[in-house]
């Protein structure tokens, strides 16, 4: 049985700075203001995609977390009312698949109830696979969730039954996007890994179908998170040549960031047909604007996608630490922060020991 994922959380930890008096927003090392909080519910998935969770690794014996170990939902709420106490607007919550975390709408109606400390709701986001949300995407919105991403890689079948190695079909991950949209869960965002010599005969196909729709597709790197996948800089398709695939079909207009930390680069057509994304975390790293913190199902703060070790609160949660203790814990955490990976890396830096994306969520 494959232990890789427990091994990447149980190295020692980082020392934080030390713990400081909290007056509101915070920031780290680097000058960078906490921001965003991502959530990992579950390390459960139902694909096996094989820049995430190849089936080789992850397979039948694969040990997944014992629901004991996840963090409860009173117990997630709690870690992001500190960090939306620390300046935090923006919760997602990932996987994993997020929808296999059963009750997952209750989840969200507690988070949902969060504010900032000017009063304003927070900005609440899922990712999913798509499987489960043409089901659940009713629930979702009466439980408080705002908007949500889609993982697709490829729009022929065939293709996306490789990319997912999963037998579910394009159809059940389309009609998802649709559902969502209907009820509310808009503009849904299509993300789209590109991986040189496999997918990217879908780049043209993919940009096309959504056009006019209304949805927002972005194209995302293929990066080195993990130490599972088998990575290669030899398969990454850069933003600027994608940019440059679909340029050569459809007339390309820059778009300004809505934030700070946005982490896509924003186009859109000049013919108003909507728009599209880049996420080049490769080719031209953002880590100056990093602004996502991130948490694991089982309450490890992880400061970085390419991180290692990460920062456990559950003990502390557990014992019943004050909301002020927690919130002093996660500032100190995040003063400490200097990570850019993505500025740093190399062949020494993409070798090392990362956590997985199934497990901290993308």
């Amino acid at each position: 049985m494959s232990r890789i994922i427990y091994l990447a959380q149980q190295g020692p930890e980082a020392a934080p700075s030390p713990d400081g008096p909290v007056q509101g927003p915070v920031a780290d090392a680097r000058g960078r203001p906490l921001r965003d909080l991502r959530i990992s519910v579950t390390d459960r998935c139902n694909f096996r995609c094989t820049y995430c969770m190849p089936r080789e690794v992850f397979d039948a014996d694969y040990r997944f977390m014992p629901h004991s170990d996840l963090l409860s939902f009173e117990e997630i709420t709690r870690v992001a009312r500190a960090a939306v106490g620390l300046g935090v607007q923006k919760i997602r919550l990932t996987g994993g698949e997020p929808l296999l975390r059963k009750d997952l709408e209750k989840l969200i109606e507690m988070l949902a109830g969060l504010r900032t400390p000017e009063g304003r709701p927070i900005d609440l986001t899922l990712t999913t696979n798509g499987t489960l949300l043409a089901r659940k995407a009713q629930a979702l919105k009466d439980a408080g969730l705002k908007r949500v991403t889609v993982s697709l890689d490829a729009l022929d079948d065939a293709m996306f039954e490789r990319m997912s190695d999963s037998k579910v079909s394009v159809a059940t991950v389309l009609e998802g996007i649709e559902q969502a949209a209907r009820v509310g869960l808009a503009p849904v965002k299509v993300n789209m890994v590109v991986r040189k010599g496999l997918n990217d005969g879908q780049i043209l196909p993919m940009a096309r179908h959504f056009r006019h729709s209304g949805h927002i597709l972005r194209f995302i790197e293929y990066m080195d998170v993990g130490s599972t996948n088998g990575w290669n800089l030899d398969e990454v398709l850069t933003g600027a040549q994608i940019l440059d695939i679909i340029g050569r079909q459809f007339e390309l207009q820059p778009v300004q960031a809505h934030y700070r930390g946005e982490v896509a680069e924003r186009w859109r057509y000049a013919d108003g047909a909507g728009e599209i994304g880049l996420i080049t975390s490769v080719s031209q790293p953002f880590c100056g604007d990093c602004t996502r913190a991130r948490l694991s199902p089982e309450g490890r703060i992880f400061l970085c996608l390419f991180g290692h070790v990460g920062h456990d609160l559950r003990p502390m949660v557990r014992a019943g630490a004050g909301d002020e203790q927690l919130a002093a814990r996660l500032a100190g955490i995040w003063r400490g922060r200097d990570d850019r990976y993505s500025e740093q890396r190399g062949h020494e830096t993409a070798q090392r020991g990362k956590v997985e994306m199934s497990y901290i969520g993308g």
